[in-house]
């Protein structure tokens, strides 16, 4: 593959620019969604559950979707995502326009966009490494982190916009992103992979042979046991923050501003995380982020000001970005073409799992707790996984070459 820069790699650009736009229409109806429900119910337990069907989908699909993306054609898979969301959205406006929306219709909804990101995630991923040269797949994976972030902060912002404007807008325009990034799609080429028919019957096999992958490499056993807890007790800290706030008098505005700091964070890393790979050792890249949450997490507790707390979730999110850069490129050059969608399907559960999981923690947490005493709890949690990352010899051993280490893989 030749080396030209990033910004002129064709391929690259129509499916960064293509899914820009779709993470924008994304976060937009995630929004939207609780939103509408609250409008038409008055329920907030409704609400919830819309959003639950969402992301229940996506882990239930999770596994499973990395095997049948190991099993077809990617672009193909991204493809049919992509015209499955936008079906799945556009009659949703339909009914919104009509007036015929109901609870049903739009957990449907919610569950066809949960499946579609469990296969299209992992396709992508895995499609990754075939795209870029290896020298930049590290400068990719960090691109694709800030693509993420700011489709968050953009699309929260339109969502609540033009949800004003009116019920039916925000998802008209995520149908409209799913065509943009479809589009794009269809221009994309990708090398030839030679995909060998299975029976339906082997599918559960192929699971576990992702699975056991998973689990038979240390650093990728290691390095997902940390993401599950880091993302459990984070998610945790994060609810808990928010409440606190609230407690304190903090106006909902700047509450709203607050939540989007974290994503400019995660913007500023993303964009510096591809030279921050490349001076710090792995070890470092991962374990700072580690102290830096340890670090900055019980500061919530002396901070009564908004604004105060966004910065403080900006700075928590900076090293996130360089940390997920060096985890995720040394696990997508370690591990087989041919099984690159059950890795991304597995670490898509383990990471969905802690996010689904910590929000109901911090919930427990505010609940028995004063909302004091649930920071520092919440920040003890992360304090720990951070001391086990600092001493661990496998971290530390950690490479950013894992060629070797694909030859010489071993059990245990």
């Amino acid at each position: 593959m030749s080396e030209v820069p990033l910004r002129r790699n064709r391929n690259y650009t129509l499916l960064w620019v293509g899914q820009a736009c779709a993470e924008v229409g994304f976060s937009a109806s995630m929004i939207a969604f609780p939103l509408l429900v609250l409008g038409l119910t008055g329920s907030a337990v409704v609400s919830g559950l819309v959003l639950a069907a969402d992301a229940a989908a996506q882990l239930v699909a999770g596994l499973p979707g990395g095997a049948l993306v190991d099993r077809w054609d990617r672009r193909r898979v991204m493809l049919l995502c992509e015209v499955a969301q936008f079906l799945a959205l556009g009659s949703l406006v339909a009914a919104l326009v009509a007036g015929s929306t109901t609870v049903p219709h739009m957990i449907a909804v919610a569950a066809v966009m949960g499946v579609a990101r469990a296969l299209f995630e992992p396709a992508e991923d895995a499609a990754l490494p075939s795209l870029v040269p290896e020298s930049q797949l590290a400068d990719a994976v960090a691109m694709n982190a800030a693509r993420s972030s700011f489709g968050q902060m953009a699309g929260t912002f339109l969502g609540g916009l033009l949800f004003a404007v009116g019920r039916w807008v925000p998802f008209l325009l995520d149908a409209l992103t799913h065509v943009v990034s479809f589009i794009a799609l269809a221009f994309i080429r990708l090398p030839k992979r030679e995909v060998v028919p299975e029976p339906v019957g082997k599918l559960g096999h192929e699971i576990l042979e992702g699975l056991r992958w998973v689990l038979r490499h240390r650093e990728v056993r290691l390095t997902a046991i940390c993401a599950l807890a880091l993302n459990l007790f984070f998610s945790a800290y994060y609810l808990v923050v928010i409440v606190l706030a609230e407690r304190q008098g903090v106006p909902f505005a700047e509450v709203g501003v607050m939540a989007a700091m974290l994503g400019v964070g995660g913007v500023v890393g993303s964009l510096i995380a591809p030279y921050l790979h490349r001076v710090l050792t792995p070890h470092v890249s991962i374990a700072g982020v580690f102290w830096a949450l340890t670090l900055l997490a019980p500061l919530a507790v002396f901070i009564r000001s908004g604004l105060l707390l966004g910065l403080l979730f900006s700075g928590m999110a900076l090293l996130a970005p360089t940390a997920n850069t060096t985890i995720t490129t040394h696990q997508l050059l370690l591990t087989p073409d041919h099984l690159r969608g059950r890795l991304g399907g597995v670490m898509g559960v383990i990471v969905g799992s802690a996010a689904a999981l910590g929000p109901a923690l911090g919930g427990v947490l505010v609940e028995v707790l004063e909302p004091d005493t649930a920071v520092l709890v919440s920040a003890a949690g992360m304090a720990v996984v951070t001391v086990l990352v600092t001493l661990s010899r496998t971290l530390r051993e950690y490479t950013r070459e894992p060629e070797k280490e694909k030859e010489n893989a071993h059990e245990g």
